[in-house]
């Protein structure tokens, strides 16, 4: 049993993985032994609670802190022989994993940070194995479109319509659902769902979750009930593929 959430962050954090960890783990249900690669899992929000479901996880992640935090979590979760931690990214991947050796792919929150979106879902094909899945998280265009003219940033906004860059300045590439399965066709995989994620969860007050009884369970709830319906996924903060390839 999980322990309770009792800080606001933490809370924030559930609401937004929630629908995300329960497709993954779905994914992965009846499997046995799986082996699962996470891209850029940092710390391992995701990779631990693979490696308690049985399954062997190796984290490719850039930061060296991210990766020793990763540790001791997992030793925490007496789950440390099943996890392996890597330095590395998602462009030099071919170098750190075997063709063909992965059953699933996490890439959350990656795939908008890289120069080349196409070559590098060609890279995760390559590394999974016939049949192998991608579990894939990315921002969505349309909603950062709202949030900015939202905070009145009405020139960022603008420049966000047509671009696939953030106008803010930050670099990171967000999608529509339409350039997304278009991506993913080209390089090979075959689109089984798309999820629209946190439609609610970053409009709703800190202050409301606190004070109200049960607001986190019942917006854990709506989030998950209209997490598949396409006419709320321009609304939604990040878009999550599952795919085969």
């Amino acid at each position: 049993m999980e322990r309770p959430l009792e800080r606001p962050l933490e809370r924030r954090a559930s609401i937004r993985t929630a629908v995300v960890w329960e497709a993954v783990s779905a994914l992965l249900d009846g499997a046995e032994g799986q082996r699962v690669l996470d891209i850029g899992g940092g710390t391992g929000g995701f990779a631990v609670r693979v490696a308690e479901l049985g399954h062997r996880v190796t984290v490719v992640d850039p930061s060296p802190d991210a990766l020793a935090a990763l540790d001791r979590r997992a030793r925490e979760r007496q789950v440390e022989n099943r996890i392996v931690g890597q330095q590395g990214d998602l462009a030099g991947l071919d170098e750190l994993v075997e063709e063909g050796s992965v059953d699933l792919v996490l890439c959350h929150e990656v795939l908008g940070l890289v120069d080349d979106a196409e070559a590098a879902l060609a890279t995760i094909g390559r590394v999974l194995r016939p049949g192998g899945r991608l579990s894939l998280l990315v921002s969505q265009r349309h909603a950062a479109v709202l949030a900015r003219a939202m905070a009145g940033h009405f020139t960022q906004a603008r420049d966000l319509l047509d671009g696939p860059v953030d106008g803010a300045g930050a670099g990171e590439r967000r999608f529509t659902a339409e350039e997304l399965e278009e991506l993913l066709a080209a390089t090979g995989f075959t689109v089984s769902d798309v999820h629209g994620i946190r439609v609610f969860a970053d409009l709703v007050p800190s202050t409301l979750l606190d004070l109200e009884p049960g607001a986190i369970g019942g917006l854990i709830d709506l989030e998950r009930a209209v997490a598949g319906r396409p006419e709320y996924r321009t609304t939604a903060a990040q878009l999550h593929v599952l795919a085969s390839h």
